[in-house]
């Protein structure tokens, strides 16, 4: 019988990383969240592949595609994101997200990106939709060699990470993460509010998958009034705002 892992969650914040590296599954289409200062809203950014930054190809400018690669800015959230599609084993290498700056050195990020047929670390699903008030579970997937590696769940916008540890007991948290013994972890929010939207990253050791997260309203509450005399049925819906894929 396989026992089932509860962990307690500790808060952290991470205040850089060098790099972010990812494992893909061959054949998969990607979408990576690259974040910028929001002084360089008004700057092109792109999306650049190479050995090194210096000499890397770009691919595609934002809000253009370009063969594979599709590029959105999104100037609200300070960030734009990289979709990748139908990866090859010729794609692993490493990218950089970039944004241009006249006359200095163009602003960057180092990414690596290893494509294969079983990816050491994955999702069941890259973009989860929940209802305010509600919950959603987002499940990880990771290999054997990252079967003892930290695991991790972190918000995108400002790199707050929850670690979690083995323990026979849980604690009540907005955040649980749970995992069944068989190299699945599951990541459950709950009493979502919208401002929990957004972009968040599973990681295992120095892997990360990104998954984006959107909260839309509640089911609309319908009222109806009955008028015995004439017998007229009245409704009143309340407005609903739905949820909508972001990129």
């Amino acid at each position: 019988m396989s026992r089932f892992f509860i962990f307690i969650l500790f808060t952290s914040s991470v205040a850089s990383q060098a790099s972010r590296k990812f494992s893909f599954k061959t054949g998969a289409s990607v979408t990576i969240p690259c974040h910028y200062d929001r002084t360089y809203i008004q700057h092109k950014k792109y999306w650049c592949y190479g050995s090194t930054f210096s000499f890397c190809t770009i691919q595609a400018y934002a809000n253009k595609t370009k063969g594979k690669v599709t590029v959105i800015d999104n100037p609200a959230e300070s960030l734009f994101t990289v979709t990748m599609n139908y990866l090859q084993t010729e794609n692993t290498g490493w990218y950089y997200c970039g944004v241009e700056i006249a006359g200095q050195s163009d602003d960057y990020e180092a990414l690596h990106i290893t494509v294969k047929s079983d990816p050491d670390l994955s999702v069941m699903e890259s973009r989860v939709s929940g209802e305010e008030g509600g919950s959603v579970t987002v499940q990880c997937l990771y290999s054997a060699a990252y079967q003892n590696k930290q695991k991790q769940w972190c918000r995108f916008k400002d790199k707050v990470c929850n670690t979690f540890r083995r323990t026979d007991a849980s604690q009540n948290s907005a955040v649980n993460l749970s995992d069944d013994g068989r190299r699945s972890l599951s990541v459950q929010m709950s009493g979502l509010k919208k401002s929990d939207a957004g972009w968040y990253w599973c990681s295992a050791g120095d892997l990360q998958v990104p998954v984006h997260i959107s909260v839309c309203d509640p089911p609309p509450v319908v009222t109806t009034a009955v008028t015995t005399t004439t017998h007229r049925v009245s409704t009143y819906t309340k407005p609903v705002e739905f949820c909508i894929a972001q990129n």
